[in-house]
């Protein structure tokens, strides 16, 4: 529907007051319109003339007189930076000069401590590898010595486990990569890298591994450099430590396990020597013999070594293979008769290379043993260094407690006066805050400021430090603040009264006029005439419009009200016909709805301002 909101948008919900035709603006007129909306200038033209008054307020609200601050030298009025170095100078000095030279001291030692035992821990894992390698190439030379393939179960197995003693290896230097990033372990570190390299020929040695029967000593060489340089690790990790004890047990060990290495090498010559069934004789090459007997000597000086290093107890470590144990005499007494003479394997019994490997393998496996008794002496001595160096740590913690306890005790005097005027400050300017001054500028906008107590409670520090600076300087503020939300609760006050005042009168003139138009339009009969009469009631309702938003502005409620549902046709032909461009604006497919009668005003008041921006901006 387009044109005019007029006689046929009209919708009762009581019968027309005035008899005349609808309006447009509304659904209905206001049905007991009452003096707010005709008149509306009496208690509002006595607030709109009324001069205004400015609110009572109290200055001081507990004393007019000078405060009296006490004397200069009372602690109270010492100056902030004053009683700041007095509260910390003494703990600071006292927790320096007692304790800085011994914490540094016991963490360094907590932090070598831990490294060694990550390097404990590495030499372990290396001590682990370096067995398997040795038993992959003593139990494969047999098979591979008499052409056995790399993927035969003998050969397979031995393999598989060195593997995995490689993998948790590779695994362990990651640690060392963490210690090195943090400026630790740098030698170690190199060390490492160096042995992870030759670790990557270990695929190539076994491609290669006793290819020649008639030299087995290549292969041997080749595990026995890659054993050399795992057994070295323990070498460098002594270094990297300072204790004595730790140093003498790494290089203890590394001797045993040197001499284990080099009693490995005589098995594994021998087990590539010897036949695969005990019906013929094996064949030991010269060069394969020299060099098993000088991994014999070796041995023997390795042993002598690490009996000098270890000291006593090294008879009682050493006598599961130095014994009477029959099975371990036997196998060295066979290797020395095989390796003393070039044809020592035809003087002796035939036998197989795996009868060999079971013999000498119980010497090997006693040697493993006391490998590993080294290794947990040497994690246990670890543990206690570093259990000792935590107690020292602790003790040392507890001493420089007690020194800053006392110390405290002294500062806490200090600084007892001026956390008291902190925290009185810190709590009334809290209450203000969230509190006093919201309530007191909601009372102010609420009621009449001069009905309101504006009077101002004062902090109460008194003192010539910055604390009690700020806390007259405090009061200042808030007393300053009611003062002005006073005076703008006041002003808008008068405000809202003018607003009010020339919105009821307006609205009273301009409802007369609607009303004297309607009675034109009844008797009005020149369809000319008639139009501009409707344009003059548009204009009119228009205005009713502006000055019922100047009341909702005010925070008052425009005068009409509806008691009864209103359709929702009506509600948008109201809110078009208060709109300057009505003509353009049509209807269609409303629903039948109807509206609160509550909220009538209010929604045809928001429609008309959408529309009417809608008509003004949007071609």
């Amino acid at each position: 529907m387009q044109g005019r909101f007029k006689r046929d948008g009209s919708a009762s919900a009581e019968p027309e007051p005035r008899g005349g035709t609808d309006r447009g603006s509304s659904p209905q007129h206001a049905q007991n319109p009452g003096p707010a909306e005709v008149g509306g200038s009496g208690e509002h033209s006595a607030r709109a003339g009324a001069k205004p008054k400015a609110p009572a307020t109290t200055t001081d609200a507990t004393s007019t007189g000078t405060p009296s601050y006490g004397s200069r030298l009372a602690l109270r009025n010492w100056r902030i930076s004053t009683r700041l170095v007095s509260l910390l100078a003494l703990p600071v000095v006292a927790a320096t000069s007692l304790g800085a030279l011994r914490i540094n001291e016991s963490m360094d030692n907590i932090q070598q401590l831990d490294n060694m035992r990550l390097l404990t821990e590495m030499t372990k894992q290396a001590t682990e590898l370096a067995a398997a390698l040795q038993k992959e190439r003593d139990e494969s030379a047999g098979p591979l010595a008499h052409g056995a393939l790399a993927n035969d179960y003998e050969v397979k197995s031995v393999r598989d486990a060195t593997d995995v003693a490689k993998k948790h290896f590779l695994e362990g230097t990651q640690q060392v990569d963490d210690a090195t990033a943090k400026g630790q372990l740098a030698g170690v570190h190199d060390s490492l890298v160096g042995v992870v390299s030759e670790l990557y020929k270990l695929n190539q040695i076994r491609s290669d591994a006793y290819n020649d029967p008639q030299n087995a000593t290549q292969t041997v060489d080749a595990y026995h450099r890659l054993v050399t340089e795992l057994l070295a690790l323990s070498q460098d990790m002594a270094e990297a430590t300072s204790n004595p004890e730790m140093i003498q047990r790494t290089r203890a060990l590394a001797a045993f396990s040197s001499a284990k290495e080099y009693a490995s090498v005589q098995r594994a010559i021998i087990a590539a020597a010897l036949p695969t069934q005990p019906k013929v004789f094996g064949t030991l090459s010269k060069n394969d013999q020299q060099y098993a007997l000088s991994a014999q000597e070796s041995q023997e000086s390795e042993n002598s070594s690490f009996k000098n290093i270890y000291g006593a107890g090294s008879t009682e470590l050493l006598l599961p293979i130095e014994g009477d144990n029959p099975t371990i005499k036997s196998a060295d007494q066979y290797a020395k008769r095989v390796l003393s003479n070039p044809e020592g394997l035809k003087t002796q019994n035939k036998r197989s290379y795996k009868d060999w490997l079971d013999d000498d393998s119980s010497k090997i496996d006693q040697m493993s043993k006391i490998e590993t008794t080294l290794l947990s002496e040497m994690e246990q001595k670890a543990r206690e260094l570093r259990n000792e160096s935590q107690s020292e740590a602790i003790i040392s913690g507890v001493l420089i407690l007690l020194v800053l306890g006392v110390s405290l005790v002294g500062a806490f005097v200090v600084a007892r006066s001026m956390i008291r005027s902190l925290r009185r400050l810190q709590d009334t300017a809290t209450r203000v805050a969230s509190d006093r001054l919201p309530e007191l500028v909601k009372q102010l906008s609420e009621s009449d400021p001069q009905d309101v107590d504006t009077s101002v409670e004062s902090v109460g520090v008194h003192s010539r430090d910055e604390i009690g600076q700020v806390a007259a300087a405090f009061d200042d503020v808030h007393r300053e603040a009611v003062r002005l939300a006073a005076e703008q609760a006041l002003l808008r006050g008068n405000v809202n009264a003018m607003f009010t005042n020339l919105s009821r009168r307006s609205q009273g003139l301009i409802q007369r006029q609607l009303s004297l138009i309607s009675e034109l339009e009844s008797r009005e009969a020149d369809p000319d005439q008639l139009s501009s009469l409707f344009k003059l009631d548009h204009l009119a309702t228009r205005m009713r419009r502006n000055g019922e938003n100047l009341l909702v502005l005010a925070g008052e409620e425009p005068g009409r009200r509806w008691t009864r549902p209103v359709p929702l046709v009506d509600v948008l032909r109201a809110a078009a016909s208060e709109v300057e461009q009505y003509e353009r604006i049509e209807l269609s497919s409303v629903p039948g709805t109807e509206v609160a009668g509550r909220v009538v005003n209010d929604l045809v008041h928001l429609l008309a301002e959408l529309l009417e921006n809608a008509t003004s901006f949007s071609s």
